[in-house]
């Protein structure tokens, strides 16, 4: 009896072993980013060794107390390496069809989450996405009250039978990097359409701002599990995927926060403090951040005083370029005056990626942004205003130049002829 009591411990403490397991985003077909420490990490029984294997690289740690252990491989430059990412604990877990590019977190709301098959020729998008070196991590959509350690989500590689599935601004930024840069490219992909900037932002930059104590107390009497409430998107769809490694982040949201005037000046200090957040919490110094400006929407109001939250909006996303190693995507010529989600989405990625190319990737060749302002000077009653990118500037489809409008001291806009002048 003895000996069957001793074998049946053996076998119970055998079995209570923990397997070594990985985050979801560590799974077949990742991206690692090139020129840069990649963090690898998972769980196992506490104190337990673990190894971790790939391109001739062995990396080795011990799990925590709470059986947290993260590896950090070093960087590799070449972009055509690709093979299986080994991780041995008590068990071992072989992730296979890993590829080395660059690598992008693209986030925000329904113009983000819009997929390649509701875009503009969804058809002819389809026949020709042949692009196996880009990948598409997509997070399950997840709200929680509590910063989460994972998430659902699997990469999906790049063809007409996925392609469907893809963000578009995501997938056509992804496309567009991969022609230019013949390096694959890996988006993580988490977005959520309807969902306001203080949802995607930490509770911990939040909580105590006075600027913010408006939304919190909006906040009050309602479902604590709300999407929109804020952190909470943060908690259950970014805080999942920290640290893995990125080059950057594109960013496609703000409609939801553009319902008022005052919400969308609040916005200036939103947008920023998420940047920020994100940046510290990445560890990676001030990574390039890239957004799309709020495109025309519904028709034209004529009149020049008109209270225009979107163009507040707009505003406030233009001041946001004031922090470094930003930028912007201007969409003012696409939107669709009777649909907030335009079908446009390969200028809206292509402009991102444009502005990745000529400013991050050191690509002289490409035109970072069409015009925009850098100053103005007043002479009687006229104003010259000056813009930088403006090289060849010319009104669209040769039309007179239009949108302007002048206030005096009373501060009452009138509309103003305007022509187009060379230095």
């Amino acid at each position: 009896m003895k000996v069957i009591g001793v074998l049946l411990g053996l076998v119970a403490a055998i079995n209570l072993r923990a397997d070594v397991k990985l985050p979801a985003i560590f799974s077949d077909h990742m991206v690692l980013q090139r020129g840069a420490v990649s963090p690898v990490w998972g769980w196992a029984d506490s104190g337990e060794k673990v190894t971790v294997q790939f391109a001739g690289q062995t990396k080795t740690a011990t799990a925590g107390k709470h059986g947290k252990w993260m590896v950090r491989l070093d960087a590799i430059n070449d972009a055509t390496v690709k093979g299986s990412l080994t991780v041995k604990g008590n068990n071992t877990l072989i992730i296979k069809d890993v590829l080395v590019g660059e690598v992008w977190l693209a986030s925000g709301q329904s113009n983000m989450a819009m997929t390649v098959g509701r875009c503009r020729d969804a058809a002819q998008e389809k026949a020709a996405a042949k692009f196996p070196a880009i990948r598409m991590f997509t997070t399950q959509r997840r709200a929680n009250l509590e910063p989460q350690t994972d998430c659902a989500g699997t990469w999906a590689v790049c063809s007409p039978e996925t392609v469907n599935g893809f963000s578009g601004t995501a997938y056509f930024f992804a496309r567009a990097l991969h022609q230019k840069l013949n390096v694959p490219v890996g988006i993580v992909h988490s977005s959520w359409g309807g969902t306001a900037v203080e949802a995607w932002t930490s509770l911990d930059v939040q909580a105590g701002d006075k600027k913010l104590a408006p939304v919190f107390a909006s906040w009050k009497g309602k479902p604590k599990a709300d999407r929109n409430k804020p952190a909470n998107l943060f908690n259950g769809m970014i805080a999942p995927i920290l640290p893995y490694g990125i080059r950057g982040a594109i960013w496609y949201q703000g409609e939801r926060n553009a319902r008022t005037v005052d919400s969308s000046k609040l916005y200036a200090h939103q947008l920023p403090l998420m940047i920020n957040d994100w940046r510290r919490r990445w560890g990676q110094g001030d990574f390039p951040f890239l957004w799309v400006q709020l495109p025309n929407f519904k028709t034209r109001n004529d009149d020049p005083n008109a209270a225009s939250a979107w163009a507040h909006m707009r505003e406030s996303m233009a001041g946001t370029l004031a922090l470094p190693n930003t930028g912007m995507a201007t969409t003012i010529d696409i939107g669709e005056a009777k649909d907030i989600h335009p079908k446009n989405k390969q200028d809206a990625g292509a402009r991102l990626a444009y502005w990745a190319l000529a400013e991050f990737y050191g690509k002289s060749d490409v035109t970072a942004t069409g015009p925009m302002y850098a100053s103005h000077k007043i002479k009687g009653n006229t104003v010259t205003v000056q813009f930088k990118h403006a090289t060849g500037l010319q009104a669209k489809e040769a039309r007179a130049v239009s949108g302007f409008a002048l206030a005096g001291a009373d501060k009452k806009f009138h509309w103003a002829s305007a022509t187009i002048a060379e230095d």
